[in-house]
């Protein structure tokens, strides 16, 4: 997952740091969720925090920048260690920087929010423990996770997204000296796409060939990547929506270099599967399942209840991960996912191995998910709990075309697994849906957790 953030005159938001500042308080917004039995469900008074990739970065004796739009402050980061002693993370202003919004059980994320310092683009946050100290941390197998969704804002182009990845629950604080923030500010991310962009990784900064983005002037990619393994449970607008598991070969956070972070044409070759075994309905041939409209099965012009479960073999919290399911609710309905249509032979509605090995083949892809164990793999990263984040964000690479259009745009529509939702090829440029849906965000409510069947 990646997130941009506009330009800044003082306070640049795409930004990393290590040091705790005290400049602006942190105050982890509180959003309450339930953790249910068969018996019933218990409210936890949980919170979030914002990623660290959104705050403002700054000398540790004062208020001058360490880093500002793509670049570094090269007299408080001559090198990747001394960065991090010398830089602070700062808290945040969760509304009126961010626009970010947590009421009871239900958290607003916005688009675009011009603050006092800064227009901020997007969001990426993390449930929090109430402690404040640690993220909480969730085992999947054999559970089901529910929450409530709205996306009916989300255009072409955009990504409110729900997933989890096997990160620390500290933030790396405890495994790396150099990182004094932790998961009080929003430390430690990674994910299946090993990305480049995290300005510090295991406590030193990530500044050596150091090249800006040239689409993003606030974005650049370091010599490191972060990678872990990563349940997509939820990437969607209003357009088109996907349930995707990516595995990794390694458990847990890694700090990757050179080919094992699987970039470019060595995009298979790496530590993780970056491509995943994605369950999209549109690109599965049931072009009429979800979209904005009352003719679609599921209505994205309402809120909607999504219900994921992770069955296991033996149906018990050890056995190995086989299928997960989706299920949703709308309206006093009970909607099962919808069957793939363009498969030939046996026609799925869930992801297990069999149907990635079917859809794999149907689509001419790499199948690296089996490859690198498939579901088993995934469940493993599964053992020791998974951090939940929520995010909105657009898409500077590939313009989110993966999602909800046409994608290699190279290739015909009516080629198996090209099509995957009714965007133009043309749409989802980031400046474009920046100044033409600044309104845009994504409501998620309602967060359960539990034994299956039990939340909803």
């Amino acid at each position: 997952m990646k997130a941009v953030v506009g330009a800044v005159a003082l306070l640049s938001s795409s930004i990393y740091a290590q040091q705790p500042g005290s400049l602006t308080p942190e105050n982890h917004p509180a959003l309450s969720s339930q953790e249910c039995t068969k018996s019933g469900c218990t409210t936890q008074q949980t919170a979030v925090v914002m990623d660290s990739n959104w705050r403002w970065t700054h000398h540790l004796s004062d208020a001058t920048n360490c880093y500002t739009g793509n670049s570094w402050d090269r007299s408080a980061c001559p090198d990747p260690v001394s960065c991090a002693k010398n830089c602070a993370l700062d808290g945040c202003d969760y509304p009126g920087t961010y626009g970010v919004r947590a009421s009871g059980n239900e958290l607003t994320i916005g688009f675009v929010t011009h603050g006092p310092y800064s227009t901020n683009i997007g969001s990426r946050l993390y449930m929090m423990e109430s402690n404040g100290q640690a993220y909480k941390k969730y085992k999947l197998k054999n559970r089901e996770f529910t929450f409530d969704v709205d996306v009916s804002q989300l255009p072409c182009g955009l990504n409110g997204a729900l997933y989890f990845v096997d990160m620390e629950a500290d933030g790396g604080a405890a495994a790396h000296p150099g990182n004094k923030a932790g998961a009080k500010f929003g430390t430690g991310y990674c994910d299946a796409q090993c990305p480049h962009d995290i300005k510090f990784i295991n406590g030193e900064a990530n500044i050596n060939n150091w090249t800006p983005d040239p689409t993003d002037p606030n974005s650049g990619k370091g010599q490191y990547g972060s990678c872990c393994a990563e349940m997509d449970i939820w990437e969607a607008n209003s357009m088109s929506a996907a349930v995707t598991p990516h595995v990794c070969d390694h458990n847990g956070q890694y700090r990757c270099s050179g080919t094992e972070c699987g970039d470019g044409a060595n995009r298979y070759g790496g530590l993780c599967d970056k491509d995943g075994c994605d369950f999209n309905s549109w690109r599965m041939g049931n072009k009429t399942f979800i979209g904005a409209g009352s003719q679609f099965d599921v209505n994205t012009q309402q809120k909607m209840t999504v219900v994921t479960q992770f069955i296991t073999r033996d149906n018990t919290d050890t056995g190995d991960l086989v299928e997960i399911k989706r299920i949703y609710k709308q309206n006093g309905r009970v909607i099962q996912n919808s069957m793939s249509t363009n498969l030939r032979g046996t026609q799925f509605n869930s992801v297990t191995d069999a149907f990635c090995t079917a859809q794999k083949t149907l689509f001419g892809d790499n199948n690296a998910f089996i490859k690198k164990g498939g579901l088993k793999k995934m469940g493993d990263a599964m053992n020791e709990g998974m951090v939940l984040v929520m995010s909105l964000w657009d898409d500077h690479e590939a313009h989110m075309l993966w999602l909800d259009s046409n994608y290699p745009t190279n290739a015909s529509a009516a080629t198996p697994g090209v099509a995957r939702g009714p965007c133009p090829i043309t749409g989802g440029v980031p400046a474009d849906v920046e100044r033409d849906h600044p309104n845009a965000n994504v409501k998620f409510s309602n967060i359960k957790f539990g034994a299956i069947g039990s939340t909803f």
